[in-house]
């Protein structure tokens, strides 16, 4: 499948690669944020994620400078995603949800201003709810969240529930391949460093990729599978879950990205590739190069 711009105009089919906020570099430069797709696009990166993750229930970006961001986006061919707040439980009593909902909304109304394609987030943690309760709660409440996007005329952006790295929150793999089975508009954000975590480091070898991708696959397709938004990082993580984000010159964590990027190659993927890393676009572009090279390889023999 070739990524299409929201206005229709369909992008390269390759891996897209970019970081998850704005890049130390450009905020030394004090320029306005609309300006990133430009900074990127001169690094060779062409994926941008606008981290709204602190917003309340209203949108705390103006919507000119939204709109400028996505103009300067098509502009430079950087593919536009948005984190969503972090203050969002689906698992929640009634009020928090009802705020979550709102908080939700927000953000998928700025990233219809910007042409953005997804709107990232963690759906909640269970509490004391079981994981089915849980479930059937996020699927509820993400249909309504889609149901008030459609009513808003949002049918372009996607809600995108991310896998997480705590064995208290709402969102393994499972749980996330369910509820885009379950909810439209949705696609999964698979972040390779929250599986790690949560599963006590079990993304060791390409054949714990190659299962993991062969899951989402027989759940939602092979282009789900092949056209997946991803986050990487290398993660410290303990008995809890994640702990902290590492570079990827701390090769003493993991997941190691050599056995993804070789999958990338040999599977033709195109995935979008967000980097967490503390040093953002510095990694981005590590990993970019790392997929060139199994790529190159891949083309001489």
């Amino acid at each position: 499948m070739r990524r299409q711009l929201t206005n229709g105009d369909v992008m390269a089919d390759h891996p897209r690669f970019g970081p998850a906020g704005v890049p130390s570099g450009f905020k030394a430069l004090k320029s306005p944020v609309f300006e990133v797709p430009k900074y990127l696009h001169d690094e060779e990166l062409d994926a941008f994620e606008y981290q709204a993750v602190r917003w309340g229930p209203k949108p705390q970006m103006k919507k000119d400078d939204a709109e400028k961001l996505g103009t300067n986006a098509k502009k430079h061919d950087v593919w536009l995603t948005v984190h969503g707040s972090y203050f969002i439980n689906f698992c929640g009593d009634e009020e928090t949800i009802e705020t979550s909902k709102s908080r939700l909304i927000a953000c998928a109304t700025a990233a219809d201003w910007m042409g953005a394609h997804l709107v990232v987030f963690h759906p909640g943690f269970y509490g004391k709810k079981s994981p089915k309760e849980a479930l059937e709660l996020c699927v509820k409440t993400m249909s309504a969240v889609v149901e008030s996007m459609k009513s808003l005329k949002i049918t372009k952006v996607h809600l995108g529930p991310e896998t997480t790295g705590k064995p208290s929150q709402f969102g393994s793999l499972g749980e996330v391949l369910t509820l885009c089975e379950r909810v439209e508009l949705t696609e999964p954000v698979v972040d390779w460093a929250h599986i790690h975590a949560r599963e006590g480091g079990r993304m060791k070898t390409m054949d714990d990729f190659r299962e993991a991708l062969n899951e989402i696959e027989k759940k939602l397709g092979t282009e789900a599978m092949k056209n997946l938004h991803c986050h990487y990082t290398l993660v410290e993580f303990t008995g809890k879950g994640e702990k902290c984000h590492h570079t990827m010159d701390e090769v003493e964590y993991g997941p190691s990205f050599e056995p993804f990027a070789t999958l990338i190659a040999e599977l033709g993927l195109s995935p979008v590739v967000i980097s967490e890393s503390p040093i953002l676009d510095v990694d981005a572009q590590k990993m970019r190069n790392i997929v060139l090279r199994k790529l190159e390889e891949k083309r001489k023999r």
